[in-house]
């Protein structure tokens, strides 16, 4: 299990993480979202134990990761930006991290580098940056970790590519309970690959959920009333992004919809719609986007 308690990581005088917390449960597949620059990376270098937690803990298996080997064989990182030795082929590549990785199985990896027909004898920076990643992801799951970071790991694969990757995650997830963690900002691609989802936003993650709770307790509600309403009238229902058009209120709550439902009833609705939202709306909604004024700007 990854437990990440009140972390906080500075460089020089600039704060990236702050105050973070959240779990990851064994053969669990956690995805990580937030715009760009929201800390994602920085909270994965840490994890993995590259960065060292300014304050705060990250453990995993109950271990500080940090400057701990041991741990560290259990734990197999993929960057935005991928780092392979110079003049280095597949083969070189495997030959360095089969001396590391306890679990290395040569059987995973001439598999996977038949399927996604790679050359392993070929120099790797002679690849385009999408079979790039695919050598990356041979490599990482040949090691068969026990925990798995990915950090933005769909950019430059092509749809197919895309297709089997997830399906190699989640099978490597069942099969050996591997616990993974996804970051990207591409809410959709996580939404149907995801159990969990932790939402990152100003140095912390501001929301963090099983999917499956996430869509039972957050909806949009379409209410409509007998006569004109005024967004006034629900100051005790914390909702976000009202919206009134005459005798109908639309707006989104988290809660339990028969919860929120009798929330609504001293204001006598004549009908209550109950909408689900995508993960990407719950993003947004979450984030609090703002509502630009574009007429000064087209």
């Amino acid at each position: 299990m990854i437990c990440v308690e009140k972390l906080k990581k500075t460089f020089s005088d600039v704060i990236a993480l702050e105050d973070l917390s959240f779990t990851v449960k064994k053969s669990s597949l956690y995805g990580l979202i937030g715009h760009n620059g929201a800390g994602k990376t920085t909270l994965l270098k840490t994890i993995a134990g590259i960065y060292q937690a300014d304050a705060g803990s990250v453990e995993v298996d109950g271990e500080d990761v940090f400057d701990n080997e041991q741990i560290k064989r259990k734990i197999f990182f993929i960057p935005d930006e991928h780092y392979f030795l110079p003049y280095a082929t597949m083969n070189i590549m495997a030959s360095f991290y089969k001396g590391f990785y306890p679990h290395w199985s040569d059987k995973t990896y001439k598999k996977l580098s038949e399927i996604f027909e790679l050359a392993a004898t070929k120099r790797i920076h002679s690849f385009s940056k999408g079979m790039q990643q695919q050598v990356a992801i041979i490599l990482a799951l040949a090691t068969r970790p026990d925990y798995l970071l990915l950090d933005e790991c769909f950019d430059g694969l092509d749809p197919i590519k895309r297709s089997l990757v997830r399906q190699l995650l989640t099978e490597m997830m069942a099969d050996k309970e591997m616990s993974i963690v996804i970051s990207s900002h591409n809410v959709r691609e996580l939404e149907d690959l995801c159990d969990s989802i932790g939402v990152m936003n100003n140095k912390r993650i501001i929301y963090d959920s099983s999917l499956c709770e996430m869509r039972e307790k957050v909806n949009k509600y379409r209410v409509a009333f007998k006569k004109a309403i005024t967004a006034d009238a629900f100051a005790e229902l914390a909702c976000k992004n009202i919206t009134i058009d005459g005798r109908v209120a639309t707006f989104i709550a988290t809660g339990f919809s028969a919860d929120i439902k009798k929330q609504l009833a001293p204001l006598e609705p004549a009908l209550v719609q109950v909408i689900p939202l995508t993960l990407e709306e719950i993003f947004l909604s979450e984030m609090e986007e703002k509502d630009y004024d574009f007429k000064d700007i087209i």
